[in-house]
C-alpha cells in the first residue's frame, strides 16, 4: 500500500493542472459530443451528459498526467539534454529483475490509464473492437511520439521517455475498457439509436443550447469569409475610402445571423442547420400566415438579444425554460 501512494503521489500536480483545466474545456470539448450524440441517437440522457463531463475529465487527466510538467529554466531535460527513446520491447523483462515487484505498478497503472478511452469509445462513440483498441494505439503513439521529440519540436530535446512498451501496455488497457462494455451491455443495455428522419418538436434546453452553439459557428463562418471576401473587393474598386466606411462587418453579421437563424428554418419547417444535426426543429407546433412570420421575427430579436446581452440574458433564458418548459417565442 505504501508503494502504491509513493507512486500516485507524484501524480498529484497533475491532476490538479487537469481539475484546473476542467470547466474551461468542459465548454468546449463537451458540445461537439453532445452534438454527435443528439444527431446519432436523437435524444440525450441525463447518465449520457455526466458521462460527456467524466470522458472530458479523463482526456484532461490524460493529457496532463503524460505531458505534464513541461520544461522549464535555462538548463535540464527538454532543454539543454534529453532522454533517448526506448525501443526494445522487451525491456519490461529487464524492469521486473532489476526492481522486482517495485516495477509493477508503473506496468499496471500504464494499463489502467487506457481502459476508460477502451470503455468511452465502446460505450460513448460505440466504435467496435478494432477501432477502439486502433484510437487507443493512435492516442498512445501521439502521446509517446510528443514525449519523444519534446513535444513535437517545441522544446529542443525530449523531457519524458517515449517507451515502446508503455505502447503496448495502453494500447492493452484500451482493449480492456472496450470488452468491459461488452460486460456492461448484458446487465445495462445501451439505448436504441434514432431512426431515419426522426425530429423532435419538443427540443430540450441543452439540445437547443447546443443547436444554437452549432448555428453559432456557422454564423461566425460567414462573417470571416465574407468580410474577408469584401476586403479584397474593395481594394480593387475607385472609391474604396467611401465603400470601408460602411459597417460592413455589422451588416454581414446581421445578415448571417437573419440566414441561419431565420431564412433557412422558414424553408425547413423550422430546422435550422444545427438544429437539422441534433435532430430538432423550434416549431413546437404548427403555425402558418403572419402568426409564422411573427414568432420567426420574435424569436430572431431573442436570439440577437440573448448575444447583445449575453452575462444576463442567458441565464434569464434557462430560468424561463426552467419554470415553464419552453422558450418566450414559444408562447405565441
Amino acid at each position: 500500500m505504501d508503494l502504491l501512494k509513493r507512486f500516485l503521489g507524484g501524480y498529484g500536480d497533475n491532476f490538479a493542472a487537469a481539475l484546473g483545466l476542467w470547466p474551461l474545456a468542459s465548454f468546449v470539448l463537451t458540445l461537439p459530443i453532445l452534438a454527435y450524440l443528439y444527431h446519432r441517437d436523437g435524444r440525450l440522457k441525463f447518465v449520457s451528459v455526466v458521462s460527456t463531463y467524466l470522458a472530458v475529465l479523463y482526456v484532461l487527466g490524460l493529457g496532463c498526467f503524460t505531458l505534464y510538467p513541461l520544461p522549464s529554466g535555462t538548463s535540464g531535460l527538454g532543454i539543454t539534454r534529453g532522454i533517448p527513446w526506448q525501443l526494445n520491447p522487451f525491456a519490461f523483462v529487464g524492469d521486473l529483475a532489476r526492481e522486482g515487484i517495485s516495477a509493477v505498478p508503473q506496468i499496471v497503472f500504464n494499463v489502467i490509464l487506457f481502459v476508460p478511452l477502451g470503455f468511452i469509445a465502446g460505450r460513448l462513440l460505440r466504435l467496435s473492437f478494432w477501432s477502439s483498441t486502433l484510437l487507443g494505439l493512435a492516442v498512445s503513439f501521439l502521446i509517446e511520439a510528443a514525449q519523444g521529440t519534446g513535444l513535437f519540436g517545441i522544446y529542443a530535446f525530449s523531457y519524458r521517455t517515449a517507451d515502446v512498451d508503455d505502447l503496448i501496455y495502453n494500447t492493452l488497457g484500451a482493449a480492456v475498457g472496450w470488452w468491459s462494455t461488452v460486460l456492461l451491455a448484458r446487465v445495462l443495455p445501451p439505448g436504441a439509436l434514432a431512426r431515419e428522419g426522426e425530429v423532435t418538436r419538443e427540443p430540450g434546453f441543452v439540445r437547443r443550447c447546443v443547436a444554437f452553439w452549432l448555428d453559432t459557428l456557422l454564423v461566425g463562418l460567414l462573417i470571416i469569409v465574407v468580410t474577408t471576401a469584401l476586403f479584397f473587393l474593395f481594394n480593387g474598386l475607385p472609391n474604396a475610402d467611401r465603400l470601408e466606411e460602411v459597417p460592413w462587418v455589422m451588416v454581414v453579421s446581421v445578415a448571417a445571423f437573419v440566414l441561419v437563424e431565420g431564412v433557412l428554418p422558414w424553408k425547413h419547417g423550422g430546422s435550422t442547420p444545427g438544429g437539422g444535426f441534433v435532430r430538432m426543429t423550434f416549431e413546437t407546433r404548427e403555425r402558418t400566415g403572419a402568426l409564422r412570420l411573427v414568432f420567426y421575427v420574435v424569436r430572431l430579436a431573442v436570439l440577437g438579444g440573448s448575444w447583445l446581452l449575453f452575462p444576463i440574458a442567458w441565464p434569464l433564458l434557462a430560468l424561463f425554460f426552467l419554470v415553464a418548459r419552453r422558450m418566450p417565442y414559444d408562447m405565441l
